[in-house]
């Protein structure tokens, strides 16, 4: 938001905004913040939208800013125009998303082989002239490629720090679950106790999710000795069949290298839980309604295909995906 001397006497869009803005802050200068201006910007507009109405809009002397009667009917009003206007927008976008050349994406790998053909089909039945480039890998490199603007959209277990600069939809939470190799924990003895015994098997700390098991295991007060680690989650189950150990890891992982599962026991953690969360992330503003849709179809094949999958897999551990629920759509 740019600083104006002179503001005209009429109800502007800009003016709009920066009245919701100290609506929701309560203060000029979190108004200020949100926006990317100065005080005396917010200042100038709120002053300019009180001359067009004729009315105070807030009782500046508050703490925090209140609104007054004429801002409270006002307040209605502004946020149906800028949802409208945000709509419109988004339309719009999506209008110019039909010459596409080539959108890019970047997806985790272990859920690669399942949403990748999934969103590359959606892709070209919205867009059918467009190229769509696939990438898979870990989640901070899906980070990195998303701010380096390789990818387009991503969908990774890792959020960007800049929150502005990207919006999330929410894909799906996965509870953490214990491997062993086939009987290595016998029936009737502790759980734990027999973990501390067992070799583990534990994913590269230069990972996302080895930091993230590693983190959790010291969170819970259990040390195990570090022998060896491993990428790739099929080097870590085999790891663990040909060791007789264990490892912690996630279903969709579990998924990924389905293979190893007879020669495995899924079991229960013997201690606090820890979960997983994968959204997928697009840059905000730029592609219009797509990645919500996007998400949906991701969130169709996880409820149609994966989830069944898993739980006739592993009976016992229903709910341990759990798949975001699909955001009403707006009627054209």
């Amino acid at each position: 938001m740019s600083d104006v001397t002179r503001l005209p006497a009429e109800l502007t869009f800009r003016g709009l905004r920066v009245f919701v803005a100290l609506e929701e802050a309560g203060s000029i200068a979190g108004a200020a913040q949100r926006l990317g201006g100065s005080s005396s910007g917010v200042s100038q507009h709120i002053t300019a939208l009180e001359a067009a109405i004729g009315a105070k809009l807030f009782d500046r002397r508050a703490k925090p800013v209140t609104l007054t009667p004429a801002g409270q009917v006002l307040r209605a009003h502004a946020h149906r125009i800028l949802s409208v206007v945000s709509e419109a927008q988004a339309e719009l976008a999506e209008i110019s998303l039909t010459s596409l050349p080539q959108l890019n994406l970047a997806i985790i790998d272990d859920l690669d082989a399942s949403l990748t053909p999934v969103l590359v089909s959606a892709l070209q039945k919205r867009f059918r002239k467009c190229f769509v480039y696939a990438f898979s890998g870990r989640s901070d490199q899906i980070i990195d490629r998303l701010q380096t603007r390789e990818a387009d959209i991503g969908v990774t277990a890792l959020l960007p720090a800049e929150s502005t600069t990207f919006q999330s939809v929410p894909i799906l939470r996965e509870a953490f679950i214990l491997l062993t190799a086939k009987g290595a924990i016998k029936p009737g003895t502790d759980p734990r106790e027999a973990l501390a015994r067992l070799p583990f098997v534990q994913y590269s700390e230069t990972m996302p999710i080895g930091q993230k098991v590693a983190q959790h295991l010291k969170r819970v007060k259990l040390n195990v000795p570090r022998r060896y680690a491993f990428e790739a989650t099929r080097s870590v189950l085999a790891m663990v069949v040909q060791t007789g150990g264990w490892t912690l890891t996630t279903p969709l992982n579990l998924l990924d290298a389905e293979r190893f599962i007879p020669m495995l026991d899924v079991l229960p953690l013997p201690f606090a839980g820890e979960t997983r969360h994968i959204h997928l992330v697009a840059r905000a503003e730029e592609l219009g309604q797509l990645p919500e849709a996007l998400a949906r179809d991701c969130r169709r094949i996880l409820r149609n295909v994966l989830v069944p999958r898993f739980e006739a897999i592993v009976p016992g551990f229903e709910g341990a995906i759990e798949v975001a629920e699909d955001e009403p759509q707006t009627e054209a």
